[in-house]
């Protein structure tokens, strides 16, 4: 398929990744989630292991990260797991990548809310900014990817950038976060109409009261 990302050949990916082993301080982050475990329910600890796997490799490579197999192998190692056990786990969860990625992973919402509010003017958005399926920018910037619900339904269309939500989005407002990301800024996350929450539009319009004297509150809750 045209949008399939390109994995490297193996053997390139062997000779950069294949000593992979963790930063001092992302040994100290390990050790202490597998701390969380029973002895013998080291496999639980498998999702939490390839999400700091990925982020060591995206703080490597400048980029939101990817999981090579040589790291997926050593999080079995890590574990004392069958290799294909973690891999199971990587391919199952879409927030891990299998492929590398850009700086910016531009994850567009096309399930149905979303394409009802919207959705393909987002993606119109991001192919007149450069981006195609399953392709990164050739500055490497930008990685864009259609995905399933990612569960903002209430503010579509909506889109997952890295581990940023942006919602309530249509074209101009998807294409300003692309200018601001290009630029090096960060855009607020959230809703991108100043809705708060996923209040209904125009405000809430039941317990009003109680969200109008949350301020009044928020000392005791905290």
């Amino acid at each position: 398929m045209a949008d399939t990302p390109h994995i490297p050949d193996e053997a390139e990916t062997r000779a950069r990744w294949g000593s992979f082993a963790w930063t001092a301080e992302n040994a100290e982050k390990a050790r202490t989630i597998l701390a969380r475990y029973p002895a013998g329910r080291q496999q639980s600890a498998s999702l939490p292991f390839l999400d700091l796997a990925q982020r060591q490799v995206g703080a490597e490579t400048q980029t939101q990260g990817w999981l090579p197999v040589p790291v997926i192998e050593f999080v079995a190692r890590e574990l004392g797991m069958p290799y294909m056990r973690v891999f199971e786990v990587a391919t199952f969860y879409t927030m891990f990548n299998l492929a590398p990625v850009g700086r910016y992973h531009v994850q567009v919402c096309g399930t149905t809310p979303c394409m009802l509010a919207g959705s393909d003017e987002v993606m119109k958005a991001c192919r007149n900014h450069g981006l195609n399926k399953g392709k990164t920018t050739p500055d490497g910037l930008f990685t864009l990817t259609e995905v399933e619900c990612l569960g903002a339904c209430a503010n579509a269309p909506m889109v997952q950038i890295n581990d940023d939500n942006y919602e309530d989005l249509d074209y101009d407002r998807m294409t300003a976060i692309l200018e601001a990301l290009a630029r090096g800024e960060t855009p607020p996350a959230g809703s991108q109409t100043g809705r708060r929450a996923s209040c209904p539009e125009g405000g809430p319009t039941s317990l009003a009261a109680m969200v109008n004297d949350n301020h009044d509150y928020r000392g005791e809750w905290a």
